[in-house]
């Protein structure tokens, strides 16, 4: 995927205002995300309860995900995604009411997370599959890696801002900022023109389940941005922890920090449009890369340093996730894609509950450097994945060339196994 190609997409009238609409309503939602966590730390003084209110934002995408990945394949999915938005906005705004007044309480705002959580369930796999319906499919893999680049590129602007917004107008001003995000995504929904959709009356999700247990490649691909999801949860939960406790700092530096990791990830998406390979050892470099900066992250004691870090691991978060994702998307057809793109959600966004609990827990019982190097381990455990896929190929393609070569045919032999090979030999 060249630059160019990226551009020409970015300026397509199907998808300029989606991505507009997206990267504004994306920003909005930072915006909740950071307040939320922020206001919660406020009132209670507790890292393990801003993990709760993280918990049930998104335990409400892993209860609804599935079933919205039915309705984005049985339905219109523009219609949805006007729907949920307009839900969204709708509850956003006593929520900031009630903050403005001073009526909010740590249990009203879990519950309002809670709400938000569901509305972004029932959207979010409408949003995703809907990607490939604004493009060709020569433009699918560039489409794809733009759309990650709105959520990224908003973790980067919409901390900062966020935090900006919250130290002049205070907490219930962003709530009410990220409201109007989600009219923004309606105009530019509304805007655009997809491509017809196949519906299918009788979607069900079993269906899509035996299509990715169909083969090793796009079941690994599911498990492995759950796994991702996990090492990236501390980004969230332990940050508020680490601004004040460890770089003695306000807790409004978490917005910095987070806005780093955003940055370093709007920076892999320059990369990715550059260099990217589809390549399995390409994405085990990937996934070490993310690994190791959180690893760096978590033993840091300056906030200089930590910020750089987190910078670094955000261009191997973007590389890692987005490798996984474009394979997804390419890989299944449009009548399962909402459905496939309903369990890629409950992934990447339903698994964050019990990392958020994880996270909070071990921070509370152990330390918050303990807590961020125990999430680390689930992005090794998905680079071993992924190696272990590579030698599934690599060993059939080698079994092809053994049959090829037994009738008397020379064939080339594949870069990847000759790489393996290499590895194989050395001492």
């Amino acid at each position: 995927m060249s630059n160019r190609r990226g551009a020409g997409v970015l300026l397509q009238r199907n998808f300029g205002p989606y991505f507009v609409g997206s990267l504004i309503s994306y920003s909005g939602t930072w915006f909740q995300n950071i307040a939320q966590s922020l206001l919660v730390y406020r009132l209670t003084d507790s890292t393990f309860m801003v993990g709760v209110i993280n918990f049930a934002q998104f335990a409400a995408i892993l209860l609804l995900s599935p079933l919205s990945g039915v309705a984005a394949d049985r339905f219109d999915r523009r219609k949805l995604i006007i729907a949920t938005h307009l839900g969204a906005s709708a509850l956003t705004l006593p929520l900031a009411v009630l903050t403005w007044t001073g009526h909010i309480t740590t249990l009203v705002a879990i519950l309002f997370a809670f709400g938000v959580g569901a509305t972004t369930a029932l959207s979010l796999p409408a949003m995703q599959a809907m990607v490939p319906m604004l493009v060709s499919e020569e433009d699918v893999p560039a489409a794809v890696a733009l759309n990650t680049v709105t959520f990224n590129f908003s973790r980067a602007l919409g901390p900062v801002i966020g935090v900006i917004v919250i130290t002049h107008w205070g907490i219930g001003t962003a709530f009410f900022l990220n409201s109007l995000s989600f009219l923004v995504m309606i105009a530019g929904v509304l805007f655009v023109k997809p491509r017809a959709q196949v519906i299918v009356v009788q979607a069900k999700l079993r269906d899509t389940l035996r299509v990715i247990n169909s083969g090793p490649e796009l079941k690994t691909m599911i498990i492995l941005v759950a796994l991702i999801s996990l090492t990236v949860d501390p980004i969230n939960t332990l940050t508020p922890g680490f601004a004040t406790e460890i770089f003695d700092r306000m807790d409004t530096f978490t917005g910095f920090l987070i806005g780093a990791f955003g940055a370093g990830a709007v920076a892999g998406a320059f990369v990715l449009a550059t260099v990217w390979r589809s390549s399995y050892l390409w994405m085990i470099g990937t996934l070490c890369f993310f690994a190791a900066m959180m690893i760096a992250f978590s033993l840091s004691s300056d906030p200089g340093f930590g910020i750089a870090f987190l910078f670094l691991a955000g261009i191997g978060f973007l590389l890692s996730q987005s490798s996984a994702t474009i394979i997804v998307q390419t890989t299944v057809d449009d009548a399962h894609r909402g459905r496939v793109m309903a369990l890629w959600t409950v992934a990447y966004l339903g698994i964050r509950p019990f990392a958020s609990l994880v996270d909070g827990i071990a921070a509370t019982l152990v330390s918050l450097r303990f807590a961020g190097l125990l999430m680390t381990v689930p992005t090794l455990i998905g680079a071993f994945l992924v190696f272990r896929l590579m030698s599934r190929r690599v060993r059939g393609e080698q079994e092809e060339i053994d049959g090829r070569v037994g009738e008397g045919r020379r064939v080339p032999v594949p870069p990847e196994q000759q790489v393996l090979g290499e590895i194989e030999r050395s001492p």
